[in-house]
């Protein structure tokens, strides 16, 4: 199967950019104040703004013209990265001496710096008046005009180009393979606006291009360019690199209209795979096409809608979208290629979709494209189903970045299933919609230890930490991994198992949002008062140990967490208004003769308790593991009891459910929960909460 119904969206994915043409629109917003001398004046504004450009500076210098009764002079309007240069022209009847409003032009016929050779007209209203101060006439000015400005003319003068980074256009890292589409990230590195290249592709796209000169010394080799683009304060390339060019190290220069910048180091490699995601990032949810007919297929999304989105299905087709297989014997990187099969050609390529390893039944060159690769393979009909069942390509025997699918339960469901979101949630996350969420957590945990030389102690740890976060509908999971998790509940109890074989981790584009400064207080006797440290979006307090013993290299703790009302305050930031939130925690439970160091799993476990409010919930928590390296079983349990009953239960039924174990874990803790809503500075709020934790715990013998 060959298709190219998505390869447009694919590309667009790729590039981070839609197509456009090389233009922006504007609106020019500007008043300002001049000095009226003889036929003329010359004017400087007081202020001025230019929509999808930024702030500006406008200075005209004009002559009045009574035969044809205008206001006619050079402008220059200095923006962020050059100027505009042209011609005001203005009805001389704002001059009458009053305020009057018509018709009047910005015609812009050049520029320096990233505006070089911009053209454009903009039409809008002028207005002003005539009067008189410091012995001279004053002439004031308003206009406000709306037009598009074409950047594509290609000026003389650029800045120099400065290179940021040089990664491949599916996964964004590092290392470029043969025949691959790559992108360069930095600044001054073409003109403003979005220029995408027709076939077949030239080394010398508006005015810029790429060269790739090998580090040991030898001649450079330019790139097929792809695109420029330069707005919204991202300037970025795509380029297709030359599949003659030999693996090794490289210096990248960037050429724009003529200046060169300084080189970048990059490395070439014959092939190294990349898969293209929704949000452009690599890693999330995979662009990929679920094939329904010969005339539909839908992208791979949460949910069915009718704008041809849709889950996959188990013994479904899919197409899935790359870059980096490597170099393609006879085929072009500068016209669109046809058909190029790798398995065909000898390499081994697979689909690894949630640890079931798949053999596409076509692996290669998108056909009619440069650089892109498509993988065509039949999901088997017990494929495991979610949200976010992870999606990687194996390439003669290396995988690429993790990403993951979207595979619904059977044929007839119309949604994926994720625990802790509805189908309308999916269904915002397919349209754009972002999952936000926050938690402050207080603990203490106490933990008895034998120590070399000090023997056995008993180690109290306090902690205070926080963070909001914001998370894309893309990247719906920070762990796509070959790992199986089940889990069953008995009574107040559940039990959870973890089987993993291996396989890497996707860190999704998790955002930490600003709430300014934010201060925690304690109970009188608790000696916490103070502003929480907030490093790169996370918000903690320096606790530590609770008096170490002496010569210990613990930190020590400044408070004394104790039974009482715990408050966190925040002044609002650049993300977060203000909120408050308190928290009731009662005393710490006590186990009579500390808990035990080896249970029987046939007999379950019992665990008798003194403390805590009464309605504060108890939880016993019981961890066991068993295999080695990277397949590795770990069983956990929960269970759970009010304050008041003072004793706990994991029955047998759960106990015998973990696996022997001379090292496993038995923790008990209590305490108190406070959910509130954190308001939003954009709108809305952000769903929070508050939870503070009293726990001990030791190492058993799971017999």
């Amino acid at each position: 199967m060959k298709t190219t119904s998505i390869l447009g969206l694919a590309l667009a994915a790729m590039f981070g950019a839609g197509a456009q043409a090389a233009s922006i629109s504007t609106t020019l917003t500007v008043a300002g104040t001049g000095t009226l001398s003889g036929t003329g004046f010359s004017a400087t504004s007081t202020s001025c703004n230019m929509t999808n450009i930024g702030s500006c500076t406008l200075t005209a210098s004009a002559s009045i013209s009574l035969t044809t009764q205008t206001i006619t002079g050079p402008v220059t309007i200095t923006v962020s990265g050059g100027t505009l240069t042209g011609t005001i022209t203005l009805p001389e009847s704002i001059l009458g001496g009053g305020t009057t409003s018509t018709q009047s032009t910005v015609v812009i016929a050049g520029g320096t710096g990233t505006y070089a050779g911009t053209f454009g007209t903009i039409t809008g209203v002028g207005s002003g008046s005539l009067g008189t101060g410091a012995g001279s006439a004053v002439v004031t000015l308003n206009f406000t005009g709306s037009g598009t400005l074409n950047t594509s003319g290609g000026g003389t003068t650029s800045p120099t180009p400065t290179i940021t980074a040089v990664q491949d256009a599916g996964s964004y890292t590092n290392n470029i393979a043969q025949g691959s589409i790559f992108v360069v990230k930095g600044t001054n590195l073409s003109a403003s606006g979005f220029q995408s290249a027709q076939y077949p592709l030239v080394t010398t796209f508006n005015n810029v291009k790429i060269t790739f000169t090998p580090t040991a010394g030898g001649a450079g080799t330019d790139c097929p360019m792809i695109y420029t683009y330069n707005q919204s304060g991202t300037n970025q390339l795509a380029a297709v690199l030359p599949s003659t060019l030999a693996a090794g190290n490289y210096n990248v220069t960037v050429t724009n209209s003529g200046t060169a910048g300084a080189p970048f180091a990059a490395t070439v490699v014959k092939s190294k795979v990349g898969l293209i995601t929704r949000d452009s990032s690599g890693s999330g949810l995979a662009l990929v096409q679920n094939y329904i007919s010969a005339t539909q297929s839908d992208i791979n999304a949460y949910t069915s809608q009718n704008s041809g989105l849709s889950p996959a299905k188990p013994g479904q087709t899919l197409i899935a979208y790359g870059t980096g297989f490597g170099a393609a014997a006879g085929v072009s990187d500068t016209t669109g290629a046809p058909a190029f099969d790798f398995i065909a050609n000898g390499h081994k390529v697979f689909a690894v979709v949630g640890g079931t390893q798949i053999t596409p039944f076509y692996a290669g060159r998108g056909p009619g494209f440069v650089g892109l690769d498509q993988i065509d393979f039949t999901l088997p009909s017990n494929i495991p189903t979610g949200c976010v069942v992870s999606f990687q390509i194996s390439f003669d025997g290396v995988l690429s970045a993790p990403t993951y699918l979207s595979i619904a339960p059977d044929a007839s469901s119309s949604a994926c299933i994720l625990a802790g979101y509805t189908t309308s949630d999916l269904a915002g996350f397919d349209q754009g919609a972002n999952v936000y969420g926050g938690a402050f957590a207080l603990t203490q945990f106490t933990i008895s230890e034998t120590v070399p030389t000090f023997g056995n102690l008993t180690l109290k740890s306090d902690s205070l930490g926080g963070s909001f976060t914001k998370i894309s509908g893309w990247e719906l999971t920070s762990a796509a991994s070959n790992v199986t998790v089940s889990s069953s509940t008995i009574g107040s109890c559940t039990v959870t198992t973890v089987t993993g074989s291996g396989g890497a981790t996707s860190s999704g584009t998790v955002t930490y949002l600003d709430a300014g400064k934010v201060t925690a207080t304690g109970p009188a006797g608790s000696n916490l008062n103070g502003v929480m440290t907030q490093t790169n979006g996370l918000y903690s307090y320096a606790l530590g140990f609770e008096n170490p013993p002496a010569g210990l290299p613990f930190p020590t703790s400044p408070a004394t967490l104790i039974a009482g009302t715990y408050t966190i305050s925040a002044a609002g930031g650049a993300d977060i208004n203000s909120f408050n939130v308190s928290l009731t925690i009662g005393s710490p439970i006590n186990v009579p003769g500390g808990l035990p160091t080896s249970v029987n799993r046939a007999s379950g476990v019992t665990v008798n308790f003194t403390g805590g409010n009464p309605t504060d919930v108890v939880s016993l928590i019981g961890s066991s593991s068993s295999g080695s390296g990277t397949n590795i079983s770990s069983v956990n349990f929960v269970c759970t009891a009010q304050a008041s009953a003072g004793k706990i239960t994991a029955p047998a039924s759960i106990t015998s459910q973990l696996p022997a174990n001379a090292s496993g874990l038995l923790e008990i803790g209590s305490g108190a929960f406070a959910s509130f809503n954190a308001p939003l500075k954009a709108g809305g709020n952000i769903p929070a909460a508050f939870v503070g934790t009293f726990g001990s715990g030791a190492t058993v013998a799971w017999q």
